[in-house]
């Protein structure tokens, strides 16, 4: 009886050897649950399985960061060959025309803080100069946004600093990296965003033009981006007709910058230009006349804005406009676009208020 008294379990000996085997499943129940947190967390940590978003993702932070961790740099071209003695941070300051002509990384900080002169600047920089400055690959577009988030003055809150580049509406894949900055007493955000969409719209648009000038004075043609980029004329041609024949004048070089107007005038050097930012000769080339000497026809006539990739052999018509006898254009009238289609005839209206340089 006591030998066998010994081998027999008391009661709170089987309870805590329970307890102790629920101890263990739910220690080992948590420990899963916590492998299974940390593996989900590395696997955000790391990104998606798909290199090509990845080096989306990736380009997004990269230029981000290269565009704002400092000035920037321009360096001109010599006879094919950079310049490197006479490299400068102020690419802010170089014209626009020059920055053409070099290579060119956008920087808009300036001793830790943001430089609203080289935010201001950046209408100078085109789309290509831009994306190959942030070194992204040859395939994929940005768009820059830069805007107050903040501000102890309400009416500033929005305020779009600079909004440029392509629309991401026929992109497979896009990332976006954004940073804010104190500046003074505002919150401004600067966002980036990389994708892989169609190339950056052609918004070059004719806004008016003068085909029977007053007073001897030039036939001019105004053009504005609407892109906040500035856009090269490359590729661009403008063509006309009327009773003396046709005539057509494609650009090899010349840049109109973002939100900015051009002139095309006959005589540059009596050109009124208003708020034109550059003006470009055409009477020289004998497309646009000065005084007596007709380019864009008095009565009736045609005049196209078309595009042209580097690849194509024929421009696409991007603006279209037609006039004639009942359309009764007077001396010094000129025909302003309404806003409307810009290769509809109704989308253009006379006007006996002529505003070069002022659309």
């Amino acid at each position: 009886m006591q030998g066998a008294q010994h081998s027999r379990k008391s009661p709170n000996q089987g309870e805590e050897a329970v307890v102790a085997v629920v101890e263990f499943l739910s220690a080992f129940t948590l420990f899963l649950m916590i492998l299974t947190a940390f593996m989900s967390l590395a696997q955000l940590e790391l990104g998606s399985n798909d290199p090509y978003s990845d080096l989306v993702d990736r380009s997004a932070v990269d230029g981000l960061d290269r565009l704002t961790n400092g000035e920037g740099w321009y360096v001109p071209y010599v006879d094919g060959v950079r310049d490197q003695a006479n490299a400068t941070e102020d690419w802010h300051l170089i014209p626009v025309t020059k920055l053409y002509e070099g290579v060119l990384q956008p920087g808009i900080i300036s001793d830790g803080l943001l430089d609203l002169e080289r935010v201001d600047a950046l209408s100078n920089v085109s789309i290509e100069a831009m994306t190959g400055g942030l070194g992204l690959s040859d395939d994929l577009q940005v768009r820059l946004l830069i805007q107050v988030e903040s501000s102890t003055n309400s009416s500033k809150i929005g305020q779009v600093l600079f909004d440029g580049g392509s629309d991401r509406s026929t992109a497979s894949t896009s990332s976006v990296a954004s940073r804010t900055f104190i500046s003074g007493e505002d919150v401004i955000s600067v966002s980036l965003e990389v994708h892989d969409g169609g190339k950056a719209p052609k918004v070059l648009r004719i806004t008016e033009i003068s085909p029977r000038p007053a007073s001897g004075a030039p036939e001019w043609i105004e053009v504005q981006n609407y892109n906040g980029f500035a856009l090269s004329l490359k590729g661009w041609s403008f063509e006309r007709s009327g009773t003396a024949g046709s005539s057509d004048y494609l650009y090899k070089e010349g840049v109109i910058p973002g939100g900015e107007i051009a002139l095309f005038s006959g005589d540059p050097a009596s050109q009124e230009v208003g708020n034109a930012s550059v003006v470009y000769d055409l009477g020289s080339t004998g497309f646009l006349g000065v005084g007596s000497v007709n380019g864009l026809d008095d009565n009736t006539g045609r005049l196209r804005l078309l595009f042209a990739e580097e690849d194509e052999g024929q421009g696409v018509q991007v603006c279209k406009i037609e006039w004639s006898a009942s359309s009764g254009i007077l001396l010094d009238n000129t025909i302003v676009w309404n806003g409307g289609p810009p290769s509809q005839s109704s989308s253009w209206n006379v006007s006996d208020s002529p505003t070069p340089g002022d659309a």
